[in-house]
């Protein structure tokens, strides 16, 4: 198994969202399991949600980076028009949400959230800046490494992945508690992106690629 168990004591607040009992087998009923292909909201997917640079008057501050990457099956079939959804903090390490206290300055060009839908390939593609560590107080000196959240539908709800994404080298990572609570250095590894050459276009981003492979890549317990 390569999930994050559901209580990790080291990640503090598992232990309030863990379960304490026992799960309980029910029968599943054809009429109300879920089996149909998502819906994704009240409005259709606009190609310029991709781009989470573009959604202001004016340019973000920080490094642009480009990431994307296929969408694919347990059978590594490509999952074709399925969403994608991305959060992140800004550059400085902060999210643009009432609840994030961090004293670190908000972007007014940054929301940091985006969406887009695969192609027939399974392919994605997001603009972005490479967001910032922050502290998160789970213990003396928390800090979370730079990471990107991510949601992935399958062809079902009930296939739904929601993850996050990491970088490369980052100094952090043996002292996070959530990237160290996924078993194994190998399923870790799947959750950090590799810098691609071929997408980085010249004197403009860098470019990561991450692909999601649901059933292997690991969870996110948050």
């Amino acid at each position: 198994m390569t999930h994050p168990p559901y209580l990790s004591p080291a990640y503090r607040s598992t232990l309030l969202r863990a379960p304490s009992r026992p799960p309980l087998l029910l029968k599943a009923d054809p009429d109300t399991i879920e089996l149909t292909s998502p819906v994704f909201g009240h409005h259709e997917v606009d190609e310029h949600e991709a781009d989470l640079t573009r959604q202001h008057s004016g340019e973000p501050l920080g490094e642009r980076i480009i990431v994307s990457g296929r969408i694919l099956d347990a059978a590594g079939r490509p999952i074709r028009n399925t969403l994608v959804e991305i959060w992140q903090t800004n550059a400085a390490g902060r999210y643009a949400h009432p609840v994030d206290r961090h004293p670190a300055p908000l972007d007014p060009n940054f929301t940091g959230a985006g969406r887009c839908l695969t192609d027939d390939d399974g392919r994605y593609r997001f603009v972005t800046i490479k967001p910032g560590a922050y502290p998160w107080r789970n213990h003396h000196n928390a800090w979370r490494p730079a990471h990107i959240h991510f949601s992935v539908f399958g062809t079902a709800f009930t296939q739904r992945l929601v993850t996050q994404m990491y970088f490369p080298g980052d100094p952090l990572f043996p002292f996070d508690p959530i990237f160290q609570s996924v078993p194994g250095p190998a399923a870790r590894e799947r959750l950090i992106a590799a810098f691609d050459i071929d997408a980085t276009e010249p004197e403009w981003a860098l470019g990561y690629r991450f692909d999601v492979t649901l059933g292997r890549t690991p969870v996110e317990d948050s």
